[in-house]
């Protein structure tokens, strides 16, 4: 069976917490985050939902951006997790956790689909 994307509801909950993961091993440009979120199972992301939210976290001090000039071509945003957004991530990371494994307990109940 071909993996299901999740549902755009669910994205646009944890879609901040994701790139905050992401952000954490390095700075990134947005179609690199993207990418990275892509092989992780989150499906097509698009720029629609990704940046409205990468502005959210820089207003509230969570990431910071910067230009890199292109080589070649045209320059580019690059995200950086600040401080903040590190002790953030760290503090959803433990709720995360907490949540997935009741969620998870609680699905365990579901009656599976007969053949």
């Amino acid at each position: 069976m071909p993996p299901v994307e999740p549902s755009s509801s669910w994205l646009r909950g944890v879609l901040p917490l994701a790139l905050a993961a992401v952000l954490d091993q390095g700075d990134q440009h947005g179609y690199a985050l993207v990418q990275e979120l892509k092989a992780h199972g989150f499906g097509a992301i698009r720029g629609g939902a990704l940046y409205p939210v990468l502005g959210r976290m820089e207003n509230d001090g969570l990431v910071e951006a910067h230009w890199e000039p292109g080589e070649g071509g045209p320059g580019r945003k690059v995200y950086r997790l600040t401080d903040l957004g590190r002790s953030q991530l760290r503090a959803q990371t433990t709720s995360w956790r907490q949540f997935a494994e009741a969620m998870n307990q609680l699905l365990d109940g579901v009656k599976k689909e007969s053949s």
